[in-house]
């Protein structure tokens, strides 16, 4: 491709909605433009890397047997209603609509129930099991926060494959299979990836795990152990406690503290730890309100209390919702409270003579105690795992770190199947209910984590395997015979089968340079009067600082690209 008829044009400045290093440098490499927020165009160097993306993950899939298919993505409703999720998700990530006939339909933002409902129909005896289909298809979510250019969108293209087994023990072996497939597609994508227990989500399922790329531009804390091999999301990370000894339970007295409404207020006007205090969270959901009680030095996770009450969603209470149960915000307890589903974290539980608020403003009861003076619907883990804890599993010590999820896995079970009856005959002719695990990709976001991941302050670096284009070719300086053999060294390549861009335009050696860095190529050849006289090509690694001088009829673009 001749540079100076490739479409899009590269930016010298900075643009201001760039968020994170990728999204900077592929804008201002010319390679996404975007449309609105949350949606961009895939400019043709963008599109060239895409495309190599997407044979590595078809090789990979059809390796371990996939087979390719393209499921629409407009589908009807009734499949998300047969499953609950459009009651779950429509109106919120699920757009639905209703088409001229007035059937209502939904942007497909995953397949789960049409893959089943395909396989429901197609798939009626253990012979054909297992099965495994993928497709490469563009997905809508009408994501309420997108951010970081291409890492948050809400139009995406998804690589989404869908196992389908006779019973857990092969889904288990399957699932272990793709685990190491997927390392694989990330090895050879250039990422560097850690494995980490992840929350099912509304995809549903009893087990999955994530692909993070550790970055600090990623929007996932990940929780590390520095003793053992656990590691997870802080979603669903899990630490060891403190144990707290405030002595056997002392009779309950109420205390004045005017105007203290903050667990540090409290603790500082009252001369106690933090670990002495109940922390009182409310969260509302479509139905409910939540008295998240949980002890004043940790902090509530959201997914484990989510999962915990069986929400899809909540979010924090109002003064006016508050007040509607009674409740004063920064003197709320948990005593004697109505209509209101009271959740306590462990620590609580574990934890004697608490200072929590009396339920009147401008006072406190001190020694109150776990289950003698309050009652709770339920007791469970609803802490949020964090630096510097202790690891339940090896008592080493917890690191958080932040990374961008570039894929993901999940072990359905029979989620969908029950939902949708989807079943098989087994050996002895008895309908069974089929086992499904469910395996993503997005394209977009691999693509910026490749570049998040492989760049310095001068631009991109591609690795070979994902580069638009192998080799970076220009001349610089003046001169016809200059011009006449960078032409004939693009021919050559070309017939060669190498992927080359090639700058003929007349612009000044800084800048072609300056643009070369930027985008990134892996092998970049320049043709000067130097090299000419020299009979040469100038090459340079774009991983690499120093240039070396080649004759021309030895030039091997391979050895560098290897």
């Amino acid at each position: 491709m001749r540079r100076s008829q490739l479409f899009g044009r590269t930016l010298r400045e900075t643009p201001s909605e760039a968020e994170i290093p990728s999204n900077r440098l592929l804008l201002q490499a010319g390679m996404i433009r975007r449309l609105i927020v949350g949606m961009y165009s895939y400019l043709p160097l963008a599109q060239r890397a895409l495309h190599k993306i997407e044979n590595i993950l078809r090789q990979e899939m059809d390796a371990i047997g996939g087979q390719e298919i393209d499921m629409p993505l407009v589908q009807p409703a009734g499949l998300w209603q047969e499953t609950g999720r459009w009651g779950m998700l429509v109106g919120k990530e699920l757009t639905g609509f209703e088409d001229r006939f007035g059937r209502q339909l939904v942007l497909a933002m995953t397949n789960e129930e049409a893959v089943t409902d395909l396989v429901r129909n197609q798939t009626n005896s253990y012979r054909q099991l297992p099965l495994m289909l993928y497709q490469i298809k563009l997905k809508y979510r009408d994501e309420p926060r997108p951010r970081a250019g291409l890492i948050r969108v809400r139009e995406f293209t998804m690589k989404d494959a869908y196992s389908f087994h006779a019973d857990e023990a092969d889904l288990d072996r399957y699932y272990a299979e793709m685990h190491h497939v997927y390392l694989n597609i990330f090895q050879r994508l250039g990422l560097d990836v850690a494995v980490v227990a992840s929350d099912p989500g509304v995809i549903g399922g009893y087990e999955a795990h994530e692909f993070m790329l550790i970055a600090n531009s990623g929007e996932n804390k990940v929780i590390f152990c520095d003793g053992c091999d656990y590691r997870a999301n802080a979603e669903i990370a899990v630490m060891q406690k403190p144990q707290i000894d405030n002595g056997d339970p002392e009779p309950i007295e109420e205390l004045r503290t005017p105007g203290q409404t903050t667990i540090e207020d409290v603790a500082n006007y009252l001369g106690v730890a933090k670990t002495q205090t109940l922390k009182a969270v409310f969260y509302s959901t479509d139905d409910s309100l939540i008295f998240a009680a949980i002890r004043g030095d940790i902090e509530v996770n959201e997914t484990k209390l989510k999962n915990a009450v069986g929400a899809t969603d909540l979010w924090f209470s109002t003064d006016e919702e508050l007040r509607r149960y009674g409740l004063v915000a920064g003197y709320a307890s948990p005593i004697d409270v109505k209509g209101v589903r009271v959740v306590v974290d462990d620590s609580v539980a574990s934890t004697t003579n608490l200072v929590a608020g009396a339920n009147k403003p401008g006072y406190h009861l001190k020694n109150m105690n776990f289950p003698r003076d309050f009652k709770a619907d339920m007791v469970t883990d609803i802490s949020m795992a964090r630096e510097g804890m202790t690891c339940r599993h090896c008592g080493g010590r917890l690191t958080e770190r932040r990374g961008i999820e570039v894929g993901n896995i999940f072990k359905l079970g029979t989620r969908y199947s029950e939902a949708m009856d989807a079943t098989y005959l087994s050996r002895q002719g008895r309908p069974q209910q089929l086992f499904m695990g469910c395996y993503g990709i997005g394209l977009g976001r691999v693509l910026a984590s490749i570049v998040e991941a492989n760049h310095d302050k001068d631009g991109i670096i591609w690795p070979p395997a994902v580069a638009p284009y192998q080799i970076h070719l220009m001349y610089i300086g003046k001169g016809e015979d200059v011009h006449q053999q960078a032409e004939s060294l693009y021919m050559q390549l070309r017939a060669q089968g190498y992927e080359v861009l090639y700058d003929d335009r007349q612009e000044s050696p800084g800048v072609k340079f300056k643009e070369a860095d930027l985008l990134g190529m892996p092998l970049r050849l320049t043709i000067s009067k130097r090299t000419l006289d020299a009979d040469s090509v100038e090459v340079k690694r774009r991983t690499e600082a120093e240039k070396e001088m080649v004759k021309l009829d030895q030039l091997d673009p391979q050895r560098y690209l290897s």
